[in-house]
């Protein structure tokens, strides 16, 4: 689930913040930022479990209308396809998540009134009321319906978004806000691959795509606060024009890491490292700041290459 693309972006906000406060030290900046990884991977694993807690709250408003018709004497005949659709069921026999959930206290507890909230807007959707008059629903019909609320109703919902901001509050933990998008597209990527022979033992996204990333989040972080001054130095050795004062913090930061990831992992192809941060400087820096750090990370590889200071071969234009 968390990717080298993650891991970068977890870095340079991780040092950010490191190197704005002041007071902390390179041991709490690496426990901030496995914490962080940690962080995202419950926020996975409570969206999962919303397949099952919004059909539970579906199920109690359901039982409250039965008791009110019985009360009344009107017919009513209740409709479960959504309470009892395939994919909720799966999700809440997942072995993997419900320990995950019991071990880590993660609970809906304090966003029920977004649930409450979301049912009732749910109720009038146009998917959503064509799955509910499906003669019998199928797991694929189940899977397309969990599909859909999560890319089109769930995806950039304020609502969630400040639902979450309570939640990790009463939960202890970060970010949740900011990160549910992301999280929201892998929870869509699970979807695809629920296969209902499964069952309880269906396969969630593991917390890395590989064993080897969280050993690189570690290495990088380390390695760019070691040369932290080498590079300054670096960075302010090719600014020319410009005022040192004035370069934005986090235009140095990814400079910095940048530079990190370019000397010290010889393994990972330049052009690679180098696309990275330029589409991390345009999405955390300001409007031009691709450009600046663009021109001064060619300047920087230039002189590195025509000094032999680079383990690996750099074919960027000089």
């Amino acid at each position: 689930m968390i990717s080298r693309t993650i891991v970068r972006t977890r870095i340079i906000q991780t040092l950010f913040a490191y190197y704005k406060d002041g007071d902390k030290t390179p041991l709490t900046a690496k426990k901030e930022l496995i914490n962080s990884f940690s962080d995202s991977y419950s926020l996975y694993m409570l969206l999962l479990s919303f397949m099952d807690e919004l059909p539970r709250y579906a199920d109690e408003q359901l039982a409250d209308a039965v008791s009110r018709a019985r009360i009344t004497h009107r017919t009513y005949t209740p409709n479960r396809k959504f309470i009892d659709n395939a994919i909720s069921q799966q999700v809440f026999s997942s072995r993997a998540l419900r320990a995950y959930l019991e071990e880590n206290k993660l609970r809906w507890d304090s966003g029920m009134s977004f649930i409450a909230n979301f049912y009732k807007q749910l109720l009038n959707v146009p998917f959503y009321k064509e799955f509910m008059q499906l003669e019998a629903p199928s797991y694929d019909d189940a899977k397309g319906l969990w599909r859909r609320i999560f890319a089109e109703l769930l995806l950039n919902n304020e609502e969630l978004y400040s639902t979450l901001e309570e939640m990790e509050v009463a939960l202890d933990h970060t970010n949740w806000a900011t990160d549910a998008d992301w999280v929201i597209s892998f929870i869509v990527k699970t979807l695809k691959r629920f296969e209902e022979a499964n069952g309880a033992n269906q396969p969630l996204l593991p917390m890395f795509d590989n064993e080897s990333e969280l050993d690189f989040a570690k290495q990088l972080l380390t390695a760019t606060l070691d040369h932290h001054e080498e590079y300054e130095q670096m960075i302010d050795g090719h600014l020319k024009n410009w005022d040192a004062s004035r370069i934005a913090y986090m235009d140095r930061i990814i400079l910095e890491t940048a530079l990190a990831e370019m000397i010290n992992f010889p393994e990972i192809a330049l052009e690679v490292s180098f696309n990275e941060y330029i589409e991390l400087a345009k999405e955390y820096s300001s409007e031009k700041s691709h450009i600046f750090i663009n021109g001064i990370l060619n300047e920087i590889l230039s002189e590195l290459k025509r000094e032999n200071k680079l383990l690996k071969a750099v074919s960027l234009k000089d």
